[in-house]
């Protein structure tokens, strides 16, 4: 069962958008909390650009559609016996010329890529982030602990969730990659900004996702793998 959910557009030459969750709870749970949370947060995006394509509040825009894809999550798993206790991790990133507005919740990420190399833009909200945070363990042990897949914040499992928010100013040619932790977790970040490098020199930037995903699968592939990529082009906007 694919629990990844994500989705993407390029709404004008200088507006993109794009969201990839991971879901998790038992049985279809993690497909339907991810798939509703895609689902709420393209349509409220989509909503708020064919209104006001000139509107700049970005961090309201992203809190608010993530806060209402988790009530929606959140209620359905109260009502449905089935459902109860799924949630899902988010990462959404609105492109407005040269400038990501991105928002997260849980351990999927947000990355810049380019040929310096890569930084990590999300905070992961997990516990072995919190681990290393507080000085027990290093971000190296934190790479192979046992609990490393236990997140501390996510979609759907309170009535209310807190939301991260940044906005990061990025140049020709850098990338942003939102992925989910199956691609982190079986590829590293300098083999993530390497296959870059290599990409952007071979001129074959759009078979860059597809590798990384390729990768992850031969580096043992134990768990659902989601990357989406927007690249920063000549005029500032994002491509996806």
């Amino acid at each position: 069962m694919n629990e990844d959910s994500y989705d993407y557009k390029a709404l004008s030459d200088e507006f993109c958008f794009a969201v990839v969750c991971d879901g998790m709870g038992g049985h279809a749970a993690g497909n339907v909390a991810s798939a509703a949370a895609v689902e709420i947060i393209a349509e409220r995006i989509f909503a708020a650009h064919k209104e006001n394509p000139e509107a700049e509040e970005f961090s309201d825009l992203l809190a608010e559609a993530i806060r209402d894809a988790n009530k929606e999550i959140f209620e359905e798993g109260m009502s449905n016996e089935s459902l109860l206790g799924m949630g899902t991790t988010v990462v959404a990133v609105i492109v407005k010329g040269g400038t990501a507005h991105i928002s997260n919740v849980g351990d999927s990420r947000v990355y810049c890529v380019n040929e310096k190399g890569i930084e990590q833009l999300t905070h992961d909200h997990s516990y072995v982030q919190t681990l290393v945070d507080t000085g027990h363990i290093s971000k190296e042990e934190a790479l192979t602990h046992p609990k490393r897949n236990m997140i501390t914040r996510a979609l759907g499992v309170d009535a209310s969730v807190q939301v991260d928010y940044m906005a990061f100013s990025f140049a020709k040619n850098d990338a942003l990659l939102l992925c989910s932790d199956g691609l982190t977790n079986f590829v590293s970040d300098a083999t993530i900004a390497d296959v870059f490098r290599e990409c952007l020199e071979n001129d074959a930037f759009e078979t860059y996702a597809d590798r990384l995903v390729a990768l992850a699968n031969e580096n043992g592939g134990g768990d659902n793998i989601t990357a989406v990529v927007i690249l920063n082009d000549e005029q500032g906007a994002g491509s996806v």
